[in-house]
């Protein structure tokens, strides 16, 4: 496997608008840093510059690795191009709005207090529509491409199918709760915690509840295989120098798939782990088993993955190719 760096001004010829939205995600992460240090106001409970940090640095990720993937595509390029786009354009005002709200010390998510938060939320909801339509369509165009190395390519497919399914998670967030239905004034619609109320105990960071089951977190993890697993199938092309069987496409291949159904089984609990009220930190035997479950799943699929085969066809015992 050969690795060549790849320069800022290259980096930005891969899809510009997105590049663009992921320097500016860079800045407001500085400005959210600063925000911390020097603005001591609390807003549900955690510092009120820490979500617009935590969104700009997982954007900032995500846009990055979306702006990587358009270029590998040889058909529906355009198409391609122009749902980067779309999730560029939505996203920047998505956190834009996010990063407005803390500056004003109000809410941004669930915020439906005065007609300006209302419109506001109301807004973001939109965006977020949209940034879901363009990820859906890029997930639909990488399953009809042609890329060589079948572990990056299915790395790259299966990564974004589950990051769409995360994003849609999401939206379990905005469902009314039971003692808002109940609140003769509404000034919140949804909430991120499940059986406590939000702004409760957190963990360090991601603020994710200690006491009550939280939908951050699988609308994270889920979102967040777009860069696990094609991270995954690069550090196995790295471990081919070393390990000769992992020369092998066929193993790399079978390892990625695993890791994808291992994922996809890690997102399923902490869903259900979430919706039960449960704290990630405080598991019970259930969700205890289940973890077990995908874990002896996964433990067999790469036993499996590992297994002697048949010599491969001239060219498919080759390390894969790195796309930059």
């Amino acid at each position: 496997m050969t690795y060549s760096p790849v320069s800022l001004r290259q980096a930005f010829r891969w899809h510009p608008p997105l590049m663009a939205v992921a320097a500016t995600m860079a800045a407001l992460g500085v400005v959210s840093l600063v925000g911390l240090v020097v603005d001591d106001r609390i807003l549900v409970g955690a510092p009120i510059w820490l979500k617009p940090f935590k969104f700009a640095v997982s954007f900032l990720v995500y846009v990055v690795t979306l702006a990587w993937m358009i270029p590998l595509m040889t058909r529906g390029r355009r198409v391609a191009w122009w749902a980067g786009t779309l999730v560029a354009v939505t996203g920047f005002f998505e956190v834009g709005l996010i990063a407005l709200q803390a500056a004003r010390g109000q809410q941004s998510h669930f915020n439906v207090a005065t007609p300006l938060d209302a419109t506001i939320f109301g807004m973001m909801a939109a965006l977020v529509a949209g940034i879901y339509a363009g990820t859906l369509v890029l997930a639909v165009l990488l399953m009809l491409q042609r890329i060589p190395d079948r572990a990056i390519a299915w790395t790259l497919r299966l990564g974004l199918l589950i990051a769409v399914v995360g994003m849609g998670l999401g939206y379990l967030m905005v469902l009314p709760t039971p003692e808002q239905r109940a609140a003769d004034a509404v000034t919140l619609v949804g909430a991120h915690s499940v059986g406590v109320p939000d702004g409760g105990p957190g963990m360090p960071l991601t603020g994710w509840s200690t006491t009550g089951g939280d939908l951050r977190i699988p609308h994270f993890v889920g979102m967040h295989a777009l860069q696990a697993l094609p991270l995954l199938a690069i550090a196995l092309g790295v471990l081919a120098g070393r390990f000769p069987r992992l020369r092998d496409v066929r193993v790399r291949l079978r390892l990625v798939v695993t890791a994808a159904v291992a994922y996809a089984g890690l997102l399923a609990v902490v869903t259900w782990q979430a919706l039960r009220g449960q704290p990630l930190v405080h598991p019970d035997g259930a969700t205890l088993a289940a973890a077990g479950v995908v874990s002896a799943v996964t433990a067999v699929g790469v036993l499996l993955a590992l297994r002697r085969t048949a010599p491969a066809p001239s060219g498919q015992d080759e390390p894969p190719r790195v796309y930059a």
